[in-house]
């Protein structure tokens, strides 16, 4: 199971979460050259060890287990995905 970001943080982006990872699995950075072109952030999902550190972090609850993700927000987890397979 990983961790999925869904859509409170759409035109946030609030950097918290990657603050706190410890494997740094949250992207893009404001240093990588793509942030500026997405509307949120992603966690890797082989990347993320669970450690639930971006839960805590996200001043606007868009951090979720895969398995407590709301209803309406499931299509994040593929979202999340798919920004990893286009690079």
């Amino acid at each position: 199971m990983a961790y999925v970001i869904a859509e409170p943080c759409i035109d946030t982006k609030d950097n918290s979460c990657v603050e706190v990872c410890p494997v740094d699995c949250i992207h893009p950075t404001p240093d990588e050259p793509d942030y500026e072109n997405v509307k949120q952030l992603f966690i890797d999902p082989d990347e993320c060890i669970d450690c639930d550190a971006c839960v805590e972090a996200c001043p606007v609850d868009a951090c979720f287990a895969e398995d407590q993700l709301p209803e309406e927000w499931q299509r994040y987890t593929e979202i999340n995905a798919q920004y990893f397979q286009r690079s």
